[in-house]
């Protein structure tokens, strides 16, 4: 019989014990009295038991009734209850954010984000899967992913979070050893180090600053299969290789790597969160803002 049930008329009768009278009832939900009144009776129809005693000046209980109206007012107040736990979800960020990006940035970057999101954000809980092959954001479950470089046609939502310049780096020991290439055109006779993610990971192309292009092919030495094993290849001196910013800069600083053909520039990248849905959940919209500087 429960499925027979129309749970409206429910909120209905409990606004109607709790008004005491059908026109306080009306007034009260924004409708006419004989609507009340016809709520209720295809409530007790439904039910198949008198709820209310009617008569020209008063109602009261039945004994069927009383115990009624009590379990639809717990039903009621739990349904409230639900309504405003998934409201906080939605506005506070809690929960378990999963979430997924490359081995390169997600240590470089992502991994120190996350430390500082955690702590302005305890209860979130974090599940960071790091892989160099692009994850189904769906069919893997993910909140969230973080992806570089240029972004493939998808039904995902995406917030572009930055960018990247890609940079040709060697060791001085390797320079020391194999001279420094001045031109694009002295490359060919380098070691290359390849990224075999990638769809052309030894054909370079740089734009001079007069915007004339020159792409060369190299000679490969080795390759990996993600970033941070070649920038390991490179900084033992086994060849040149072209590497993200954001994963050499602190290199170049140290000296341990040196930026090649500075006067010429390689296609930038982007660094994009993509999400699915139509409206990304809390824990994920203040990962986005951290990310892209909105939080302390």
């Amino acid at each position: 019989m429960a499925h027979e049930i129309n749970l409206n008329r429910l909120a209905v009768f409990t606004a109607l014990v709790r008004a005491g009278s059908f026109t306080a009832a009306a007034e009260q939900l924004g409708m006419t009295k004989a609507m009340v009144s016809q709520h209720v009776a295809r409530l007790e129809q439904e039910l198949g038991v008198t709820l209310l005693v009617r008569s020209t000046r008063r109602m009261s209980l039945t004994e069927a009734g009383v115990t009624f109206h009590a379990d639809c007012v717990r039903i009621l107040a739990d349904a409230e209850a639900a309504i405003e736990r998934v409201g906080e979800s939605h506005d506070m960020p809690r929960g378990t954010l999963r979430l997924t990006t490359s081995l390169d940035y997600g240590i470089a970057v992502v991994a120190p984000k996350l430390a500082s999101f955690m702590r302005l954000y305890p209860a979130v809980q974090v599940d960071l899967v790091l892989s160099d092959h692009i994850s189904d954001v769906i069919a893997e479950r993910f909140d969230l992913a973080i992806r570089g470089g240029w972004l493939r046609d998808s039904s995902l939502r995406a917030t572009r979070l930055g960018g990247f310049r890609q940079l040709l780096v060697a060791s001085p020991a390797y320079l020391a050893e194999q001279g420094t290439p001045r031109r694009p055109e002295d490359l060919p006779a380098h070691r290359g180090i390849a990224m075999s993610a990638l769809p052309t990971p030894l054909r370079w192309t740089f734009t001079a600053q007069g915007g004339a292009r020159r792409t060369v092919r190299m000679r490969q030495a080795a390759q990996a299969n993600n970033a941070a094993a070649v920038r390991g290849l490179v900084l033992a001196g086994a060849g040149v290789a072209v590497l993200p910013d954001y994963l050499v800069e602190e290199d170049i600083r140290a000296d341990s790597l040196v930026a090649l053909l500075a006067q010429y520039r390689l296609p930038e990248g982007g660094i994009h969160a993509v999400y699915p849905g139509r409206k990304a959940p809390a824990k994920v919209r203040a990962f986005i803002d951290h990310l892209q500087g909105k939080t302390p």
